[in-house]
């Protein structure tokens, strides 16, 4: 690969490892469903542009996003393609989705309502809510759609979905719980696919998979099996320039706060990331880095546009400036670095900044 010379980061993301990925998923599903495509959030930080019709050369026919601009920028993505938008019809929007042939989650009564005023029998999914207490339809406001179906008179109703709330621990009695109160739901409901499975969901079993899953953040790599061994291929590589290196003596303080001290003599390097670039501030003075395949400590607190790290115990030659130091790679995954920052694997890949000189390469085979 040819790296642009005066990038500061470059930000790798293969395409062929996240439809190999969406693939492993679908083929988890029973003959005939539908595995779609999450691409919400900007393909979870990795470029929606090149991701979206990527997995749609693989066969993905149904995409979803959170938000009505997304859809309007993917429609111009995937002309042909359904787009259900999560986040529901903001009052005053009908016109917008009817423009773009967008499919709404209707989340509320008054959601399904305005939806029938836009006319015309046009698609819409319907959320019940089973235990988030976040978006969907409420049990009080579930009972009265059961028991008016005029409610929908005029709805073509796409699907009927609800969301796991604690999908990523198997063991969990909330999951046993929702999937009982979906399926109260759909029985109550015009009959129509149902959607509950997302990522982690897919791995609960067949119970869970109905006729369409959402996977999202174990398309792009993220594990949906916490504790337990990815299934998953990594997607992105992330590397950082080194900008400077120096000896400093015992005494020595590194960064912002002086929260790092030197007890002996050693050898600091400079990257060019810092937390405008997504490299999260929890990461001062915990997280780690590859040069030259060995592992080394973030020292001081992560800047905005910088980071220090010691590399005392390298080889000098392999610190140079100009040269990279590996942030995200096959030694330490999104997953990894998820951990040392005490976050989610979602969170590290949603925050990458746009100041990376971004590489995406293979595609569908």
């Amino acid at each position: 690969m040819s790296t642009d010379n005066a990038a500061n980061a470059v930000l790798e993301i293969d395409l062929g490892a996240l439809v190999g990925n969406w693939r492993r998923l679908r083929d988890r599903l029973p003959p005939g469903a539908i595995c779609a495509g999450v691409v919400k959030a900007d393909a979870y930080g990795l470029g929606m542009a090149a991701v979206a019709p990527a997995l749609e050369a693989a066969g993905c026919t149904l995409f979803f996003v959170s938000q009505l601009a997304e859809a309007v920028a993917l429609r111009r993505l995937l002309p042909q393609s359904e787009i259900a938008v999560l986040n529901g019809l903001l009052p005053g929007s009908e016109a917008d989705f009817v423009a773009h042939r967008l499919i709404p989650v209707l989340n509320d009564l008054g959601q399904i309502a305005a939806w029938r005023g836009a006319g015309g029998g046009r698609k819409a999914i319907i959320h019940v809510d089973t235990g988030m207490a976040r978006l969907g339809l409420p049990p009080s406001e579930l009972a009265r759609l059961a028991a008016d179906k005029s409610l929908l008179a005029g709805v073509n109703l796409r699907a009927v979905m609800s969301h796991l709330a604690c999908a990523d621990e198997p063991a969990h009695p909330q999951n046993a719980r929702q999937l009982a109160a979906f399926r109260a739901a759909t029985a109550v409901l015009p009959a129509a696919p149902a959607s509950f499975a997302n990522s982690s969901g897919i791995f609960l079993g067949a119970d869970y998979h109905f006729a369409i899953a959402r996977p999202g953040a174990a398309v792009y790599g993220v594990n949906p099996l916490p504790g337990s061994s990815n299934p998953m291929a990594q997607v992105v590589r992330l590397k950082g320039r080194i900008l400077q290196t120096r000896d400093i003596d015992t005494g020595n303080c590194v960064g912002y706060g002086s929260t790092h001290r030197r007890e002996c003599p050693g050898r600091i390097a400079t990257i060019a990331v810092g937390y405008a670039d997504g490299w999260l501030r929890s990461l001062s003075n915990r997280g780690s880095v590859a040069i030259a395949g060995q592992r080394v400590p973030v020292v001081g607190r992560i800047s905005m546009d910088l980071m220090t790290i010691d590399v005392t115990a390298l080889d000098p030659q392999s610190t140079r400036p100009g040269g990279f130091a590996e942030l995200i790679g096959p030694g330490n995954d999104v997953d990894a670095v998820a951990a040392e920052a005490g976050t989610i694997g979602y969170e590290i890949l949603t925050a990458l900044g746009r100041r990376y000189h971004r590489v995406h390469t293979g595609g569908a085979a």
